[in-house]
């Protein structure tokens, strides 16, 4: 890993910073107030995030060793944003929606597992072809 650290730091930053522009570009098409309902831009973003990082997961295999640094950590690493739906998620209970914030939380984490789920399917069922 020591020869390749500037690459790899280089590959993650670049792609970190073009995952939160894209990410932030989400959040303007679909802003919210995580204390009058539920952050949508937030669960998008990382649900979206999610099924790439399955995508990826499969197509990176025997690939490039920067490609993953660049596009898993890097741009969808940015691009989610699972410490906005902690905020959102105190936000929520601070405001008294604790129902909304336990749905929000549940919610989250079954359609983040269940995109990248769908993600390696996706991709191992297009790479069978």
């Amino acid at each position: 890993m020591r020869d390749h650290s500037a690459g790899v730091l280089t590959a993650v930053a670049v792609g970190g910073s073009a995952g939160s522009a894209a990410r932030y570009g989400v959040a303007l098409l679909l802003p919210h107030d995580a204390g009058t309902g539920v952050p949508w831009a937030t669960l998008a973003v990382n649900a979206l995030g999610c099924l790439l990082i399955g995508v990826l997961s499969v197509v990176v295999e025997g690939r490039h060793p920067l490609l993953r640094p660049l596009l898993g950590v890097g741009v969808l690493g940015g691009f989610t944003t699972f410490s906005t739906y902690t905020v959102d998620t105190v936000v929520l209970v601070s405001r008294g929606a604790v129902w909304t914030a336990a749905a929000y939380v549940a919610g989250t984490l079954i359609t983040a597992l269940a995109a990248v789920s769908l993600g390696v399917w996706s991709a191992r069922r297009v790479r069978a072809r």
